[in-house]
């Protein structure tokens, strides 16, 4: 294969593994199981967020395999797995060696999530949040594969879509909804007030309570 279309295939499908686990961040991030995307069934969310991850894996390895034989860079197949070990760049291609072994984690323990149980696998699949910083250092550090920043259009689209995934962790915690606790229901309550006043606020209290114990333990659950 010509070196220029491995290099160009190597390029392409960084850029197309950075957007795509890009989305994967948003959807993780923005949607919860109990959510129904627009159009779409039930759980579609969830699907959807496994397929994009599946599809970003698959250009991911591409990727790697192209840095591998291109024949442009010295880069051993050891370098991709261990960190800092490569003769090209070390730091920067350290640091995608680094993403790489966290998506392994992740991928690793989802294929053996029945073995050894959701809170260990939901522990591991935390790394996939820090995957994806350690990755947009990497690409913007090697830039085009000439150990040059990254510049031009694909610098804009870096930038793009840190911005969409910091928009979707700013919308995150700006709707997290803090449910009223039964003291907070009380303090609202008037001080004084007739019979149907009082028995309101007993009810409201009561649904408070219901709602709050509610939360606490989906809280829990997901810790």
């Amino acid at each position: 294969m010509d070196s220029a279309v491995i290099w160009y295939t190597g390029q392409a499908t960084g850029i197309v593994t950075l957007v795509l686990f890009s989305l994967v961040m948003v959807l993780g991030i923005s949607v919860r199981r109990q959510v129904r995307l627009p159009g779409l069934p039930r759980l579609a969310a969830v699907a959807l967020h496994r397929s994009i991850s599946l599809l970003a894996v698959v250009f991911l390895a591409v990727h790697i395999l192209t840095a591998v034989i291109d024949s442009y860079v010295d880069i051993s197949p050891l370098a991709v797995v261990v960190p800092f070990s490569s003769s090209y760049e070390p730091l920067w291609i350290g640091l995608g060696a680094v993403a790489l072994d966290l998506i392994l984690a992740v991928v690793i323990t989802s294929l053996l999530r029945a073995r050894i149980g959701r809170r260990s696998w939901r522990a591991v699949h935390w790394l996939a949040y820090a995957c994806w910083p350690v990755a947009i250092v990497h690409g913007v550090t090697l830039g085009n594969g000439t150990g040059h920043p990254m510049t031009g259009w694909p610098l804009w689209l870096t930038i793009a879509c840190v911005a969409v995934v910091l928009a979707a962790v700013a919308q995150r915690v700006a709707t997290g909804r803090r449910a009223l606790t039964p003291a907070d229901i009380l303090a609202a309550a008037p001080a004084q007030g007739n019979g149907q006043n009082i028995g309101r606020g007993a009810s409201q209290y009561q649904a408070g309570a219901r709602e709050y114990a509610t939360v606490t333990t989906d809280e829990g659950a997901r810790r």
